[in-house]
């Protein structure tokens, strides 16, 4: 028996290490965003500085893990067998749960996650044993104050870092305005020096609270005086910024390095819990039980667990290397930090996440208060605050999402809060504070304009709904696991351990696919948002917008052959998949276009608005393409579904006959569109009226012969149906030949 619980203990700790990484790559935007927005240095130098701070965070930590041991569960109400199941449980849900979230590019809190899966499991064995005793309530099992505590850390977590970082950001823009690289001889020493004691303070309080040399009678000195080291924090740090900045130091990029590394230093120094808390208290647990259990795995209560623990040093060392190795290598966490990058950006880019109902009525409801207060403040104000929120004179750098200013903004508020939040001994998130400070300073610094707004707004709805929903999901998954294994045994543990793995490669090899996809799709469209020439962009849209329409036609080809094919063959399947696919794609032409739609603005505006006529009206025949193939397949699915009588064979051949001709004209389209030879379409368009003309007759004869008295109407009907949308498809391919041609000619 003590072999299986030592392969549980192993397999945690196993789990353990991909937690690690696969933490990290979620929790990197926390400490990586300001840094790589603002390009305060090159990506391999703020890695390297993120890794030092990561590596040096977990190894000076002294490993207190009392949240995964007695925080959550009250372990002398549990015996070592149940405690080692709840913990497999939380394990196996965290790690596949977290890899989900960073497969879909969204931030969430690895707290949250790891203490609503704990509850979870410890819930499932709480009502058992609730169920068994008879007496008992679940306070006596459960440590629900924390939960308590978390949940309503959330929500002023969220609300106060995006108010102070909106307010803080303001008032920053007008000191420093948005060139800033003017007028800091005197001012710029004491924001140093100011953001430097804040970061200084927030590492004494929060990152460095754990660490070896942090003693008790240091700690003491520290509280007895710490407006006194505050005061002369500030006063050596601003003498020191003023002196680099007099050396032609950027003391702005200074700041946001220090920042990076303090953020980097506390979250492995105190998030290292929710990575191997589990494991080390299912190691503690075994290693108790090997010692006094003898065997009485359901009747040996733990609790050793009540106990603080200090964490070996090697268990740290290794942690580091692990999360270090992450950082710098998980593409995962690129694309996490991407999210948060993307939302904060002072420029319209790829707004992945679309728009809302709440996120439009928000953004309504913003500009209604805005011009009230507008209407109330005096011009002579407002025309101030306008020149100094006037955008740059001096060129920015290329790529840069926001300036220096805003990502040192962004990690002092971040830190202070955090600090703050320790000292009241609130558990807050580092996710939740990082994120929603990006998210208020990018709106008081007016990134967020009426075109993106809204787009904006949804995704961090979205990232927000995503934290909550973390939560509910953790907490219910966790619950049924538990209770899974309780009752299966080790068939159950076996089973879901062997799920999970899968679960696990699964998604590895899904992300791997869609990284393929978006690197192979998206190459041109980020040159063209990364190109700062207007007259350069003009001919790579042009092609962006030929390689598009081409893919947009093939796609609907192979919808007309499917759909027809299927309701002629009563073929079912293929129905309901070309109707899953024609309705998936509404989104993606959707996205396309606005995505072109940001590369047409950003052209030379003589030459945008001398293109946007056939620009609209290419896109307009795609979206009418999609909806006549919809009207096509949602019927002919209905009508296969419901075993009506089929089409008549003899109209059936007819219509497959000149279908084939319609196919061939759109092979040909995508393939001159995908060469950029469209100067010679006359035939094309031609045969697209010939086609209809073939139609217009096949249609007119059913017409006729449902005039008699033996035609089922039901059949005959939805074939007409199919043919005038047919009809259509060719008046659209005729309206795409014109307009890409013309697009191309103006271009």
């Amino acid at each position: 028996m003590e072999m299986m619980y030592l392969g549980m203990v192993i397999f945690l700790f196993a789990l353990a290490a991909f937690d690690l990484w696969v933490g990290v790559s979620n929790d990197a935007v926390n400490f990586l965003n300001s840094a790589i927005g603002s390009k305060a240095a090159k990506f391999r130098t703020i890695i390297i500085v993120a890794t030092i701070g990561v590596f040096c965070g977990a190894v000076m930590s002294d490993g207190m893990m009392d949240i995964a041991r007695h925080g959550i569960f009250r372990p002398e109400q549990f015996y070592f067998g149940e405690i080692m199941l709840i913990l497999l449980a939380v394990m196996v849900t965290d790690v596949v749960l977290l890899d989900v979230f960073n497969t879909l590019g969204m931030p969430t809190s690895t707290t949250v996650s790891m203490v609503f899966e704990l509850l979870g499991a410890t819930f499932a064995f709480a009502m058992l044993k609730m169920i068994s005793a008879g007496s008992h309530s679940v306070g006596d099992y459960m440590n629900t104050d924390k939960a308590l505590e978390i949940v309503i850390s959330i929500f002023l977590s969220v609300a106060i870092a995006f108010v102070f970082g909106a307010i803080v950001q303001w008032i920053s823009r007008l000191i420093f305005t948005f060139n800033y690289r003017k007028g800091l001889r005197w001012k710029i020493g004491i924001f140093g020096g100011l953001a430097i004691t804040a970061i200084v303070y927030f590492m004494l309080f929060k990152g460095l609270k754990h660490i070896s040399f942090m003693t008790p009678d240091v700690k003491a000195f520290i509280d007895a005086n710490i407006g006194w080291v505050l005061l002369a924090c500030f006063v050596l740090f601003t003498l020191l910024m003023q002196l680099l900045h007099a050396l032609r130091v950027s003391v702005l990029r200074v700041v946001v390095l220090v920042g990076t590394f303090a953020l980097a230093t506390a979250f492995a120094g105190n998030d290292l819990v929710n990575f191997i808390g589990v494991p080390l208290a299912g190691f503690s647990a075994f290693q108790d039980f090997a010692a006094n259990g003898g065997g009485a795995d359901f009747a040996f209560t733990m609790n050793s667990l009540n106990g603080p623990a200090s964490t070996p040093i090697y268990f740290l060392i290794a942690a580091g290397v692990i999360m270090v190795v992450s950082l710098a290598t998980s593409k995962k966490a690129h694309n996490v930090v991407k999210t948060s990058v993307s939302l904060a950006s002072k420029d319209e880019g790829d707004e992945m996440f679309g728009s809302s109902r709440m996120a439009r009525s928000l953004v309504r409801f913003g500009n209604n208060v805005g011009q009230a207060v507008a209407a109330h403040v005096p011009e002579r104000l407002s025309r101030f605050i306008d020149h100094r929120f006037a955008p740059a004179v001096e060129p920015q750098d290329d790529g840069v999402a926001y300036d220096l200013v805003r990502a040192a903004v962004n990690l002092v508020i971040a830190a202070l809060l955090i600090a703050l939040g320790t000292s009241l001994k609130l558990p807050l998130s580092t996710t939740y504070v990082t994120f929603m400070v990006a998210m208020g300073s990018s709106l008081a610094d007016r990134a967020w304009s009426r075109e993106s707004a809204v787009f904006r707004i949804t995704g961090v709805l979205t990232v927000i709904g995503g934290w909550f929903i973390t939560a509910g999901v953790a907490f219910t998954a966790s619950f049924f696991v538990a209770l899974a294994m309780y009752y299966g045994g080790i068939f159950a543990v076996v089973a879901i351990v062997a799920l999970g793995i899968y679960a696990l490669y699964h998604s590895q090899q899904r992300y791997a696919k869609k990284q393929a996809e978006e690197k192979k799709g998206d190459v041109l469209f980020m040159e063209m948002l990364a190109c700062k020439d207007a007259k350069e962009i003009t001919p790579m849209l042009c092609r962006h917008l030929n390689v598009s329409t081409a893919e947009n036609v093939e796609l609907y080809a192979r919808s007309l052959s499917d759909a027809t094919d299927g309701l002629f063959d009563e073929s079912l399947r293929t129905l309901r998949r070309t109707s899953r696919t024609l309705s998936s794609h509404k989104r993606e032409l959707k996205n396309l276009r606005r995505r072109e739609t940001i590369c047409l603005r950003r052209a030379d505006p003589v030459t945008a608005v001398r293109l946007s006529t056939n620009f609209h009206l290419l896109h307009n025949s795609l979206r009418q393409m999609l909806y006549c193939l919809l009207r096509i397949s949602e019927p002919a699915r209905e009508h296969v579904d419901n075993n009506f009588t089929p089409i008549d064979a003899k109209y059936a051949e007819r219509f497959r006959t000149v279908r084939e001709r319609l196919l061939l004209v759109m092979s040909e389209t995508a393939v001159r569109l995908r060469e950029g030879n469209l100067s010679e379409n006359e035939t094309l368009r031609v045969e697209c009226t010939n086609i209809r003309k073939e139609l217009s007759v096949l249609r007119k004869e059913v017409l006729v012969q449902a005039q008699t008295s033996e035609t089922n109407l039901t059949p005959a009907t939805l074939f007409l149906h199919v043919v005038q949308e047919t009809e259509q498809l060719c008046i659209e391919v005729r309206h795409i030949l014109k307009s890409t041609y013309r697009f191309t000619e103006l271009s």
